[in-house]
């Protein structure tokens, strides 16, 4: 197994796996940030911060996404019939913020509607995707969330980019006219 960094600066391979390098190494690849809302057992709003969202298939229209095992939320995602997943635009680092702090009401002072299904909609976001759970996968340390979106909506935008532990902001890139 190849471990450690490429090129010039590579480090040499590590007997042991090293957990923060390898986390360090992921973090090359750059994510967008969303924060997947759903309605809790007594009917309060559950949101947590992830860059764990991707699409899986156009037909029929599925995306997934991860929650650690130990999540505090962990219960509430895995007994929800349904989820949001709002994709953050780029002025939104402070909600991604937000809903990755523990022990603080990630809801307060957050403008939010409520969607389909009662559902938690993020206002301002660049995307929400509305989705049936249609099947959880056993990810390790993670749970995998498959959902078939039912609804979305959408507007333009810059989105929100996490790139080696920072976020960032897209912009076009010069060497290609579009």
């Amino acid at each position: 197994m190849l471990k450690g960094r490429m090129g010039k600066n590579r480090r040499p391979p590590r007997k042991e796996f090293d957990r923060q390098d390898y986390r360090r190494a992921l973090g090359q690849y750059a994510t967008g940030v969303a924060v997947v809302t759903t309605r809790g057992r007594e009917g309060q709003r559950v949101g947590m911060t992830v860059n764990s969202f991707t699409s899986v298939s156009l037909d029929p229209p599925l995306i997934l996404w991860c929650l650690a095992k130990d999540s505090p939320s962990c219960v509430e995602f895995t007994q929800a019939s349904h989820f949001a997943v709002n994709v953050l635009a780029s002025d939104q680092h402070f909600l991604s913020r937000k809903f990755a702090a523990q022990n603080e009401d990630r809801f307060a002072d957050v403008e939010c509607a409520d969607g389909p299904e009662s559902l938690p909609l993020l206002v301002g976001t660049t995307a929400h995707f509305i989705c049936r759970r249609a099947r959880e996968i056993d990810g390790g340390d993670h749970i995998i969330f498959v959902g078939e979106v039912q609804r979305y909506e959408w507007r333009e935008g810059k989105p929100l980019v996490f790139h080696a532990g920072r976020y960032h902001v897209t912009t076009r890139h010069p060497d290609v006219r579009e």
